[in-house]
């Protein structure tokens, strides 16, 4: 398989504090990686780099065959998609659904002078039937419910037919339902070997979908553990990594955690 991200000795220094420290990590084509970790681990700012919208201040990071710092991230990051909440918030709200789709194949936030073809529009119309939501196509980015936002974000990701998907906590502001029906689209696009390579970050192991098989552990900027998710979520990888003893369990191929009963010993 091919090498889709390496990043070796990677770090983020800003204003003084650490953000990233010694990073190293390694993404294969046809892979699946979920990123755990607490607020303030860096998973935001790993993912920033991994989108090639941050260069590292120490070490290197080499995205789809191109190390940061000698190439053009304007012509890299169309070949990255991204959903997340920051990136919306970015989105024009009166922009109509089907532009904030087609906007994806070009990497921008907002229609200006790019010219669509016929090809576009069908694969714009397709992703959004896809996820659920091509009656939505007519109707304004800003007046979407939370979660159709999240699938209209999805759609648009996928619209550059990108090498490598991240997924920044897609299910963030969702209640039960909108959470597990996006659990099982995730499920359904890893399952799909015409996918990219596919990184979802969060903070929950439940919103792990089925299909996902590796995981990278995050505390204070730097990796806890990384490696095959059977092997990586460990109560004691997790219980280090929230620092809190948790028990971790699989149930049939969903995961979730709880606090020990246990207590310290």
């Amino acid at each position: 398989m091919g090498e889709v991200l390496n990043l070796v000795g990677v770090g983020v220094m800003r204003d003084g504090a650490t953000l990233l420290d010694g990073v190293d990590w390694s993404v294969e084509d046809g892979q699946r990686w979920v990123v755990l970790g607490p607020n303030g681990a860096g998973k935001t700012t790993l993912l920033q780099i991994v989108a090639a919208r941050m260069h590292p201040t120490r070490g290197e990071a080499t995205l789809l065959g191109e190390r940061l710092g000698a190439v053009d991230v304007f012509e890299l990051r169309p070949r990255i998609g991204i959903s997340s909440a920051a990136f919306a918030e970015s989105l024009p709200a009166s922009e109509s659904v089907r532009d904030v789709v087609l906007t994806g194949a070009y990497a921008v936030a907002g229609r200006w002078n790019e010219r669509y073809e016929d090809p576009d529009l069908s694969r714009g119309a397709d992703l959004l039937a896809a996820f659920g939501v091509g009656h939505l196509a007519e109707r304004t980015f800003g007046t979407l419910s939370e979660g159709e936002r999240k699938r209209v974000q999805l759609a648009r990701s996928l619209m550059s037919d990108p090498e490598l998907l991240l997924l920044d906590e897609p299910g963030a502001g969702l209640d039960l339902g909108g959470r597990e029906t996006l659990v099982r689209d995730l499920a359904e696009l890893a399952g799909d070997r015409r996918s990219p390579v596919l990184i979802l970050v969060t903070h929950h192991v439940e919103e792990i979908p089925p299909g996902f098989d590796h995981a990278l552990l995050l505390r204070q900027g730097r990796v806890v553990a990384s490696g095959p998710i059977d092997r990586t979520l460990t109560d004691e990888n997790l219980s280090a990594t929230f620092d809190v003893p948790l028990v971790v369990e699989q149930d049939g191929n969903r995961w979730t955690a709880r606090l020990s009963q246990e207590g310290p010993s």
